[in-house]
């Protein structure tokens, strides 16, 4: 079995292969300062809970943005599994021809998951929407070029901006409203964030489709913690949650 890690700024994501199959998947918060014995012992819990034998995980595929947690993940996978990760990161194989002006400022899991989009979906223009902390989209080339991107503010940092950044605006829960015009401030502030962001994806994926690919619209595929959010709002093609996992254990296979 494959232990694949996507550990992002607010979440670890985690799975496990079996084989091609996805057996497992599995969320816990991220922070930095977690010693390698949290990570190790929630590892080894979570998958026991969910009736698997950590001695069954032969390699492990890990990828992060938040490169000051990697010594204590990379222990943790020694002690615990007495395994050493395979880390997707600059220099390992991907398939991909980057095309950004530095590649090493690309983050990993936006690699891993244009990876998984080049692998599930061959000979097709893409652009990869990963509803995360950070919102980011990717634009990958029917040929496996990797052409670039857009960031911007996730779901939840905008929230939280609201939030921190005003004296009565509350924290609120992240759903679809069923109007955009609201009678109270947490149905405006609700409205907002899924109406303003569902705008703000069809502008980029418009520009995206008329700068890069002619005017042709790409295949769009929403993948991260809050695609599911907006998989009514008729924003991308189809959803894919498990995206950068398959990326992990399709470029661990590249590696082996």
């Amino acid at each position: 079995m494959i232990l694949c890690l996507d550990i992002g700024n607010t979440q670890i994501f985690g799975g496990v292969f079996d084989g091609e199959k996805l057996r497992l998947r599995f969320r816990r918060n991220s922070r930095t300062g977690a010693s390698s014995d949290e990570i190790g012992v929630f590892l080894r819990s979570v998958l026991r809970e969910n009736d698997i034998d950590p001695k069954l995980v032969r390699q492990i595929s890990l990828c992060t943005v938040v490169p000051e947690v990697l010594h204590s993940v990379k222990n943790a996978c020694a002690k615990y599994f007495n395994l050493n990760p395979f880390i997707l990161q600059a220099g390992v194989k991907t398939g991909l021809k980057v095309r950004y002006k530095n590649p090493l400022e690309v983050g990993p899991d936006r690699i891993a998951n244009a990876i998984a989009g080049a692998h599930l979906y061959p000979n097709q223009n893409l652009l990869i929407i990963d509803f995360g902390t950070a919102t980011t989209y990717c634009a990958v080339t029917a040929d496996k070029t990797y052409l670039g991107g857009v960031i911007t503010a996730g779901v939840r940092i905008s929230m939280e901006a609201l939030e921190s950044r005003t004296s009565r605006l509350p924290s609120v829960e992240i759903t679809a409203p069923v109007t955009c015009l609201s009678q109270t401030t947490v149905e405006s502030i609700q409205a907002g964030l899924y109406y303003g962001n569902i705008g703000q994806a069809k502008e980029i994926i418009s520009r995206i489709q008329n700068e890069v690919f002619s005017g042709q619209r790409p295949h769009v595929i929403g993948t991260g913690g809050f695609a599911s959010l907006f998989a009514k709002a008729s924003v991308f093609d189809e959803e894919s949650p498990d995206l950068v996992l398959t990326g992990l254990h399709t470029a661990l296979r590249m590696n082996s």
